[in-house]
Formats: structure tokens, C-alpha cells, sequence
């Protein structure tokens, strides 16, 4: 699944027999030590994976996807699968760290998402203002973030509870502002979904998206800084104090009786013009994880690295990247000084 392959592909690249693969799939064979090895070759995996006990299972119907009409089987799978390492990464890490608690709200019972997003910001003591670094307060909240490595545009993003512990993956190949408002968008999941998706996924995800708007752009704040008459230069010039992309703005503006319909469309006509509707061509800094510039700062302090951790895992090297990838800056390399709660366990 990790690799996008059939059990077809697998035995092709193996050279084992397709009922083989589907014999050891299903626990029927014990495989010998030259199967393994055959494995191990054609996935990438260490052998010491395949001997390990299973890695935990994801519940796929209590995990939100974001744009999860476009994803195929294989990109979805292939990104549960990353899940699925992650989990393993995540108690690794708390065996060895105290992570901040899960403190986040059961929203589930409120039918307004802009309502939820304010209950969300007051519990939170955020008052109206905007957030400098959302990433960071997840994890202050005790959310896990993880990225993913998926080089596609069909997997944004997804989250889900393991253990009563929220988790959020990330596709940090987009740009710093849609990973921003990714972010929000399953942290609308996160307590709005927290039970599943009872109304459909289409529901949900419109639900998760006006939750996102409002918990990042506040209807008092938007409406006493933005001043009229609104033009694209006022939706660039606005952009940045909230952090979010040009069309996320123009989209809350709208929402928020701003802009007309017609005007609405004609600032979206002109920023695609412009080079916004596919990208951000004056873009903001990308955020970077407070918990694992530490984690990784730590660990290297004493000595240990990226590939110990690989070993202890039993993970390839590029897998274990993958899933921390650009969270902890562009290279990774561990970084001095640390945040506040956080601490190793000795």
C-alpha cells in the first residue's frame, strides 16, 4: 500500500507467484528467508519490518480526508499506510518525551461552524486577533503533526483520533499558505467530526472549510481592518495579516457580505490572472514545528540521529523523513535551543 502496488506489481517485482504474495498477505505462509529478501529489495523496507508485529491499523472511516474526491484508491492508501508508519513514530516519541496534553473541545453537538470556530478561540484565549503560527498551537494543544510525503495534489491533508489523541498529516508540498489553512481545516474535523461523518462527506467538508475561514479570519476583526472600497489590491494587501492565501481571502470577504457575487468572481477572474489561483506569487514564510525543532534537537544531543531512529523503527530512512518533513525546517538538521513543554524522559 506504501508503494502503491498490487499484489500483482509486488509479485512482478518480486518474482514470487501472485498466490504467494496473496498467502503471506493473509498469514496463511510463513515466509522463508529468501522471501523475505525478495521483500525487502522490491519495497525498500529493512527486513527487520517485515518481522516486526503489525503495525497499528487506521480506522478509514473515522479518518477526514481533504480532497478526497480526487484521490484514487492507491494515493489513498498509500497515504493511510503513511498514518499507519506515523502512529509507530508518535510512540516512539512519547516513550521518550512528554508531549503537551490533547486540549481541544467536542464541538460535535454544534450545527454553526463559525460558532464553533469562536468557542474553539475563546477556550483557547485567542481572543480576535490573528495567529503567527498555527502549527505551534496545535501542538501547544497537543495535536500531533505529522507531513506527508506525497508529492500530488489529490492528498492535501488528514486527521484522525488514535487514543484519544487528535493527529494531522500534512502534504507540505503546497504552498505555506494552504498548508496553513489545511491546518484549520482539520482541526474543524478534529472537534467538529470527532464521532465520524454521520452527514456525508461533501457535508463535512463544507463544514470543515467555513470552520477553517472563521477560525482563521474572525468576522469582527476582518470587518474592522478591511476598508472599502474592496479591490484585489485591498484582498493581496489583506492577505498577510491573516496568514491565508489571496482566494481564501476574497472567499471569506465574500462569505461575509464584503463582496457581491459579481464582485466576488470578478477579484477571483483577476487574481487567477495573477498567478494566485495555483499558487501564491508573494508568499509568506513557511511555519516549522516547535515539537520536533526540539525533539530532534534533544535526541542529537545525545547522539542520536535520524538513522538511529530509522533502525530502531525498523523504517527506511526517506519514510521517517518523509513523515517530518519540512516541519522541523527545510534540511532538518537539528537546531539548538528548545519551547517550553517539552521535556525528555530520562
Amino acid at each position: 500500500m506504501r508503494r502503491r502496488l498490487t499484489a500483482r506489481a509486488l509479485a512482478e517485482k518480486t518474482e514470487l507467484s501472485p498466490d504467494t504474495i496473496s498467502r503471506l498477505e493473509n498469514g496463511v505462509n510463513v515466509p522463508d528467508e529468501t522471501t523475505i529478501d525478495k521483500l525487502a529489495k522490491a519495497l525498500g523496507f529493512p527486513k527487520a519490518f517485515f518481522l516486526d508485529r503489525d503495525p497499528d491499523d487506521i480506522d478509514t472511516n473515522a479518518v477526514s480526508f481533504r480532497s478526497f474526491s480526487k484521490m484514487s484508491a492507491k494515493e489513498r492508501d498509500a497515504a493511510i499506510a503513511a498514518g499507519c508508519l506515523g502512529l509507530q513514530l508518535a510512540g516512539w516519541v512519547e516513550d521518550r518525551f512528554q508531549l503537551p496534553k490533547p486540549n481541544l473541545l467536542d464541538l460535535s453537538y454544534e450545527t454553526d461552524p463559525e460558532t464553533a470556530a469562536i468557542a474553539l478561540r475563546q477556550y483557547w484565549s485567542l481572543g480576535e486577533r490573528p495567529i503567527a503560527n498555527l502549527l505551534s498551537l496545535l501542538e501547544a494543544q497537543g495535536v500531533r503533526v505529522f507531513s506527508l510525503s506525497e508529492n500530488t495534489a489529490s492528498v492535501n491533508a488528514f486527521s484522525f483520533w488514535r487514543d484519544e489523541r487528535p493527529f494531522i498529516f500534512l502534504n507540505n508540498f503546497k504552498t505555506a499558505e494552504s498548508s496553513i489553512y489545511d491546518s484549520a481545516h482539520e482541526l474543524g474535523h478534529l472537534v467538529l467530526h470527532k464521532h465520524g461523518d454521520p452527514k456525508g462527506s461533501r457535508s463535512i467538508e463544507r463544514e470543515a472549510n467555513h470552520f477553517a475561514s472563521a477560525f482563521l479570519m474572525p468576522a469582527k476583526d476582518v470587518r474592522a481592518r478591511i476598508t472599502r472600497p474592496i479591490s484585489v489590491s485591498t484582498v493581496l494587501n489583506s492577505k498577510a495579516r491573516w496568514r491565508v492565501s489571496a482566494m481564501a481571502m476574497a472567499y471569506r470577504l465574500h462569505a461575509l457580505g464584503a463582496l457581491s457575487e459579481w464582485q466576488y468572481k470578478s477579484i477571483c477572474i483577476e487574481l487567477g490572472k495573477r498567478g494566485y489561483r495555483l499558487g501564491e506569487p508573494i508568499g509568506i514564510e513557511r511555519e516549522t514545528s516547535a515539537v520536533w525543532r526540539k525533539v530532534l534537537s534533544q535526541l542529537w544531543s545525545e547522539r542520536t540521529t535520524k538513522n538511529d531512529i530509522a533502525n530502531e523503527l525498523h523504517l527506511p530512512l526517506d519514510e521517517l523523513e518523509g513523515l517530518i518533513w519540512n516541519l522541523a525546517g527545510p534540511d532538518l538538521r537539528p537546531l539548538d535551543g528548545g519551547e517550553k513543554g517539552l521535556r525528555a524522559i530520562n
